[in-house]
């Protein structure tokens, strides 16, 4: 369990991931639906600004947040 506000990282095993995947690869979704609805929702920040891109390429650095927790891509 992370602690409130701190940023874990999640190898994503190469350069580049699509929003939409990485929030299932990181473990804050199950299904592409959830996936679709709260990023189309504005739930989802990439490097503390709103994105409502499920494509959007994310790399290595960038910082995912979904209710609270934080992700950070990795290659």
């Amino acid at each position: 369990m992370t602690n409130p506000g701190s940023i874990e990282d999640v190898p994503i095993g190469g350069d580049m991931i699509r929003l939409g995947q990485f929030l299932k690869f990181a473990g804050l979704l199950d299904s592409g639906g959830e996936v679709k609805e709260v990023i189309a929702e504005g739930m989802v920040t990439v490097n503390g600004e709103v994105d409502l891109r499920r494509g959007r390429q994310l790399h290595d650095g960038d910082v995912v947040e979904f209710e609270g927790h934080r992700r950070r891509v990795r290659p």
